[in-house]
């Protein structure tokens, strides 16, 4: 069995974004060799997301509006964690609501996706670098 492991990278301007991580993936899985195994993918950060889903904006814009709903930044006085000078209880919040990684077969040399399908990091305290992990293993 082979082993590959690779860190992307990248950094959301604003506070909260998602970004179709799909075609790094899939770069990392040609480079890697593997045709037949698992990729598991997830942030390296607690306050981000890694998840599978439709590249829609409307369904993205609506994803940043529930979760805004549920998790609100403002007032960041509510969140016990923020006593301790952070402003981002919010942001482990999201993350729990969204997950942390997603595992996809590797048939054929392929991620095998169902209709649609596509792998998406999810950023709820952007603004700087953040790191996430693809390990894949298999033949």
């Amino acid at each position: 069995m082979k082993s590959y492991r690779k860190e992307i990278t990248l950094n959301i301007p604003a506070r909260r974004g998602f970004v179709n991580i799909t075609p790094q993936v899939q770069a990392c899985l040609r480079e890697s060799g593997i045709s037949e195994g698992l990729v598991l993918v997830n942030p390296m950060h607690i306050t981000a997301s890694v998840f599978i889903n439709d590249d829609e904006s409307g369904l993205h814009r609506d994803y940043d509006a529930w979760l805004e709903r549920l998790a609100p930044h403002e007032p960041v006085n509510q969140y016990r964690h923020n006593d301790t000078g952070e402003d981002n209880a919010d942001a482990h919040m999201k993350r729990q609501l969204m997950g942390r990684e997603v595992v996809v077969a590797v048939t054929g040399g392929r991620l095998d996706f169902g209709t649609w399908e596509q792998i998406f990091y999810g950023e709820f305290d952007g603004r700087r670098p953040k790191r996430v992990l693809v390990k894949i293993i298999g033949e």
